[in-house]
């Protein structure tokens, strides 16, 4: 009688799991370097990340603000940008593939040892404060006293929402991606830049 209750068990959750996996909602990966689908959503998606970030940098690297004019590079750190949307977004996703870019470009070199809320890798400075003096380490391994190099640019920005009513149906969301090139010994921004990204769909669709 056990076995027979064992195997009716065994029988029924099978059945479940297999009513489970036919009804389960298809997913299937993206091939973002080759996406052509059109945007379903009013917010921002990696998408337009990408797009902001390319033209932002193309437009940096050409303005010459950042070609160091007897050769070598400028080392650049991230100031604050901010994110002025209804979104929750990680402003670093398009900062990150801007400092990417212009690693890659061979213009700039990037300090991760300050930032506008303190250092970014703040090994640097932990390393420094532990192990100087320390006995278990041979001191001349560790980095010494003013060997850390001040940044020279500092690059700074905001991303702006704006909702328009079309009519009683539709929506445009606009995005304005700003960001700024300051020398940070003058104080004078060298280039300024803007894109806009428009989205226009229905009043049902969130913006969020």
């Amino acid at each position: 009688m056990q076995h027979t209750i064992k195997l009716g068990l065994i029988s029924t959750v099978a059945t479940i799991a297999i009513l489970t996996t036919g009804c389960a909602p298809k997913t299937q990966n993206i091939d973002i370097h080759n996406d052509k689908e059109a945007s379903a959503v009013m917010g921002l998606d990696y998408r337009d990340f990408q797009s902001a970030a390319q033209d932002m940098t193309q437009s940096l690297i050409a303005s010459g603000a950042i070609s160091k004019p007897n050769g070598g590079r400028y080392v650049l750190v991230v100031s604050r940008i901010l994110n002025d949307t209804m979104q929750h977004i990680d402003t670093d996703q398009l900062v990150k593939k801007i400092r990417v870019a212009l690693l890659k470009s061979g213009k700039v070199v990037v300090t991760t040892a300050v930032g506008i809320h303190g250092a970014e890798d703040q090994m640097a400075m932990q390393t420094r404060n532990d192990l100087r003096g320390h006995e278990e380490f041979n001191q001349k391994t560790v980095a010494g006293k003013g060997q850390m190099i001040s940044p020279d640019l500092s690059l700074s920005g905001k991303i702006i929402q704006r909702n328009v009513t079309v009519d009683s149906s539709t929506q445009q969301v606009e995005y304005y991606f700003q960001m700024s090139l300051t020398d940070i010994n003058t104080g004078l921004a060298f280039w300024e830049d803007e894109k806009i990204i428009g989205k226009r769909g229905s009043n049902d669709s969130a913006a969020w």
